[in-house]
């Protein structure tokens, strides 16, 4: 079992649903249809979709910037366990490749169901600085859904669980979980 002070998480694709955000927001605001979200195989958008990449880089400005109009929603279970690993263990902590928080924060804070101080989120602006993050503060589980963070973070002894999404889905040595039902059952809550 995981202890869970032990054990960190990814926001965007882990805990927050920001794919599927991405494709509302490109079929609401930009009258993009026939993109499905198993059709996101390559973390890289513009290499795995067919749609503009200026578009592409608006509707991700839009995300990052919390300007939209439809909801974001979480990961199925994801606030749920995020308040039983915090009634064992507080903060929990939260590592972004987000330049900034911006709007994740309060969307965050009225998703929850524990109150912030139960939270710390560390946004970081680039993938590769998350095992820095994770070194300093003794985590020695990363809960991430970017294969290529996984194996960097492998590299440095931290055992990353990766969250299963298409985007995700090459052949890797590594555990995953296809939901927060499945996590929850790997810590020690």
């Amino acid at each position: 079992m995981i202890q869970p002070g032990s054990v960190a998480f990814d926001i965007d694709g882990v805990f927050a649903d920001t794919m599927r955000l991405f494709l509302d927001i490109a079929h609401e605001e930009f009258n993009i249809n026939g993109v499905r979200y198993e059709d996101i195989t390559c973390y890289s958008l513009m290499d795995c979709i067919n749609m503009d990449p200026k578009i592409i880089e608006a509707v991700i400005h839009k995300i990052i910037d919390g300007e939209y109009s439809v909801p974001l929603k979480p990961i199925e279970g994801a606030p749920e366990v995020v308040g039983e690993i915090a009634s064992r263990n507080s903060p929990v902590l939260f590592v972004t490749a987000r330049p900034h928080l911006g709007p994740i924060y309060n969307w965050m804070r009225s998703i929850l169901p524990i109150e912030m101080d139960d939270v710390e989120l560390i946004p970081i602006g680039a993938f590769e600085k998350k095992a820095d993050i994770l070194l300093e503060r003794s985590i020695t589980h990363f809960v991430e859904d970017r294969l290529e963070t996984c194996f960097a973070l492998e590299a440095v002894g931290i055992t990353p669980i990766l969250f299963k999404q298409p985007w995700n889905r090459e052949k890797h040595p590594f555990m995953e979980v296809g939901s927060w039902n499945e996590l929850a059952s790997l810590v020690a809550i």
